[in-house]
């Protein structure tokens, strides 16, 4: 669901190291800055490096043919330039034959950049030689490095190997396991659900995450919820609060979203009550529930086509002093569209308009959309009306979606209204002219005609007509006369 608004786990992590390193100097992570002016050399090297043509022998016996003086500074500068053109054998090849030309005179710094480059790109080869070179030379792997590695690592569904390089990284890699590397250990493995695997980190590493417990904790709360385990992230929330840890907003949040997948699939009756529950906790520690709440719940109601407890929980929210947001009355007006309910979606609508709300271009995308898929096209074009109203621009998918739709069902004269509206607007229309001509168009019927054709009687066994009833009596009738003439 496009609106289940889930955090960005990658910059929760980078808040994190913020926050547990305060000013620590991260000024090696930055980028080196490419120079106004491009030196003719870092010219001829990122011209080969993106060069797809030739085999990786060429490439490096083209390198080593080049006339250059070659510098640590350069070969960062190459591997950023060349990082999203450069297929990433190639940009790997380069960086090795640097470090044979230079003579292993490539500082820690550089080989650390090296590393978070082909991280960035996700390729495993290129990061395992790089950080067993690594380990061999007795290197140092930087904080920020590891956190990316093993974020990338768990994403490729190499947890073993993001574990591997956490038990050795003070022993072979020379980086402190201090809470830092706990914690983004823990945020790599719990953003993919792997939270059994995140907390005997926790466990084996106790003595080491202090000052770092309400970040280690959302992680937790978080994997657990990625599998919709109430039971455990309960007890989280439970072991939270022992520790004298509140729960934040964030942490209800993402217990309230658990809990609504759970019972999405083994109770919706139980959605608002429970949902509500957990609400009325929140305000005992003096934690108001947002707009965001809310949607976790109608976002789960809707997806089961509750509908009056969707409108109920949009009465709640207007009366608990929570306003709801244009994602609120997108999702209610959503499952009231799906279930049929076009005029009470309309005045929902209508009503987030009236709040002074505007929505995103995807509010409207999507409802037309949904109009259009149930054949309400006179719906679509009221909504379009507003939209164009509100001077957000973007009309182009919608000419594309609507003047098809029109014209196929034989509307050809509103298909080239809308036609000409759009060329005189200057949007771009992606669709073909050839649609607006009756011979080319296909003209396909009424959608609910088609279903009264398929609409037979049922001639069944247990609900028989009243004409194969009297043939059967009629029939019975006649084998009774013979059976008599025969006796007689």
């Amino acid at each position: 669901m496009g609106f289940s608004q889930k955090q960005n786990w990658q910059h929760l992590l980078l808040q994190t190291i913020t926050a547990l390193k305060g000013k620590h100097n991260f000024s090696h992570l930055c980028c080196t800055m490419l120079p106004t002016s491009p030196s003719i050399n870092l010219q001829k090297l990122c011209g080969a490096v993106c060069r797809t043509i030739g085999g990786l022998d060429e490439l490096e016996a083209g390198l080593s043919g080049f006339n250059i003086s070659l510098t640590s500074s350069l070969v960062t500068q190459v591997l950023n330039s060349c990082k999203n053109e450069a297929p990433t054998r190639r940009l790997l090849r380069f960086f090795l034959w640097s470090r044979k030309s230079l003579e292993n005179n490539l500082g820690d710094q550089d080989y650390n950049h090296a590393i978070r480059v082909f991280a960035e790109k996700k390729d495993f080869r290129a990061m395992d030689i790089l950080i067993s070179d690594l380990g061999k030379e007795r290197r140092v792997m930087e904080t920020w490095t590891f956190s990316l590695v093993a974020e990338v690592l768990v994403k490729l569904g190499r947890e073993e190997e993001a574990l591997g390089i956490f038990k050795n990284l003070e022993e072979k890699f020379r980086c402190p396991r201090d809470r830092v590397a706990v914690t983004a250990i823990v945020n790599a493995l719990c953003a993919k659900g792997h939270a059994k695997r995140a907390e005997g980190v926790v466990w084996h590493n106790k003595d080491k995450i202090s000052g770092a417990e309400p970040f280690i904790y959302r992680s937790l709360l978080h994997g657990w919820s990625e599998q919709n385990n109430v039971k455990e992230a309960r007890r989280v929330i439970k072991e939270m609060k022992s520790l004298g840890v509140v729960p934040d907003l964030f942490c209800y949040n993402t217990f309230l979203r658990c809990l609504c997948e759970r019972n999405l699939n083994s109770n919706p009756s139980g959605l608002v009550p429970e949902a509500l529950n957990v609400m009325m906790e929140m305000r005992s520690y003096r934690i108001n529930p947002t707009s965001v709440s809310y949607n976790i719940l109608l976002s789960c109601l809707g997806r089961t086509r509750r509908v009056k407890e969707s409108l109920r929980i949009l009465d709640i929210m207007r009366s608990s002093n929570c306003s709801p947001d244009w994602v609120s009355y997108y999702l209610v007006s959503k499952v009231l569209y799906l279930t049929g309910r076009f005029g009470k979606g309309k005045q929902i609508v209508d009503k987030m308009i009236e709040d002074g709300l505007v929505p995103e271009r995807k509010f409207y995308y999507d409802l037309i959309g949904i109009l259009c898929g149930v054949e309400r096209v006179n719906y679509a074009l009221e909504l379009f009306e507003q939209m164009k109203k509100s001077s957000m621009g973007g009309y182009g998918p919608v000419y594309d979606m609507l003047i098809p739709k029109l014209c196929r069902a034989g509307d050809f004269e509103k298909g080239g209204e809308l036609w000409a509206e759009a060329i005189a607007m200057n949007v771009n229309i992606e669709c073909s002219s050839d649609v607006l001509d009756p011979s080319v168009t296909k003209v396909f019927g009424p959608l609910k005609k088609a279903k009264e054709e398929v609409n037979l009687p049922d001639y069944t066994t247990r609900t028989q007509p009243l004409e194969a009833k009297t043939i059967g009596k009629n029939n019975k009738v006649k084998n009774n006369r013979k059976k008599k003439s025969n006796a007689g």
